[in-house]
């Protein structure tokens, strides 16, 4: 399993092809992740979103801050932490949705305006919980990086989570009672289990609802351990009606879609993210998706949970 601790890895820009060259620059030209560089650039983004396309451009924003945190919280190695950095700064990075702020002075209480605009939507589950999604990035963010949370960004962030529209907004079934999200490692294993219901019920359907429930449901177990359990609990009946409607499965004229090859390469092995290419990124899944895995699995703690799941990694990833 992989463990959390923190670390410092490095990054670089202007990588070749080969994970020999990728190795080689990494060494030679290595710049921290401690200097938060993805933090930034997710922040930039999802502040920007609004403004721009608003669901395609926060997932990119919220992809960049999954992504330095998987980096971080995991121990990938330099090469790998490398390819992922080159993968942004050839497809975002001078993006005009991620260009700097105006220089700014912070201000005290960017988490709490972020947090409370989450919880305007009183229960309502909104576009597959990207509401609750964007806003733990954010404020994470914000606080690993506390200079950045100017007016601005925070302003930006707060319309990005009331621009989130209603999505299958249903009852939720009375049997879905998730465990408090406070309890990291019942909650953690509570979402596991339901991702990978949804990978088997989905087979053939693509993975969206498998992999929503991962980054939904993470986003609201990380919120809880930052001490933020009243936001995340504010999520619980969206989330309630989110299991409902993945639970069911898929619906008649659903579209087919085709599955991911059977592979043994996973987000954590440079040798992944080098067969990805590099116009593959979408946008953002392939960050989001395994971030909140990877975090979950550690905090799950279940060796047999861990093992079922990583079987079947390969349709998600």
């Amino acid at each position: 399993m992989i463990n959390r601790r923190q670390f410092a890895v490095a990054s670089t820009t202007l990588l070749g092809s080969t994970l020999t060259h990728l190795d080689q620059v990494a060494l030679a030209e290595s710049r921290s992740l401690s200097e938060k560089r993805l933090v930034e650039l997710g922040l930039n983004a999802l502040a920007r979103a609004p403004d721009q396309s608003y669901f395609s451009d926060g997932h990119r924003g919220a992809s960049m801050i999954s992504a330095h945190m998987m980096c971080a919280d995991n121990s990938l190695d330099d090469v790998t932490a490398a390819r992922i950095v080159e993968l942004f700064d050839l497809n975002w990075a001078s993006s005009k949705l991620c260009k700097p702020f105006p220089s700014a002075d912070p201000i005290e209480d960017a988490a709490e305006r972020v947090g409370k605009a989450l919880a305007e939507s009183n229960g309502v589950l909104r576009e597959v919980g990207h509401d609750a999604i964007f806003a733990m990035h954010a404020i994470k963010g914000f606080r690993m990086m506390p200079e950045t949370a100017t007016a601005d960004r925070v302003d930006g962030v707060c319309r990005l989570i009331r621009a989130i529209k209603p999505w299958r907004d249903e009852e939720p079934s009375a049997d879905v009672d998730p465990p408090p999200f406070a309890d990291t490692v019942a909650a953690s294993r509570f979402v596991l289990n339901e991702a990978s219901d949804a990978i088997d019920r989905f087979s053939g359907y693509g993975q969206g609802f498998a992999g929503h429930m991962l980054t939904f449901g993470q986003s609201l177990v990380e919120m809880a351990a930052m001490g933020d359990v009243e936001w995340a609990e504010s999520c619980r009946t969206a989330f309630r009606k989110y299991v409902t409607v993945t639970r069911k499965g898929p619906q008649s004229g659903e579209r087919k879609i085709k599955d991911h090859s059977v592979s043994d390469l996973r987000p954590n092995d440079a040798k992944y993210w080098q067969a990805r290419g590099d116009k593959t990124l979408g946008i953002g899944h392939v960050f989001k998706y395994p971030y909140a895995y990877y975090d979950l699995i550690s905090r799950a703690n279940d060796a047999e949970l861990e093992a079922k799941l990583d079987a079947k990694a390969w349709q998600l990833f």
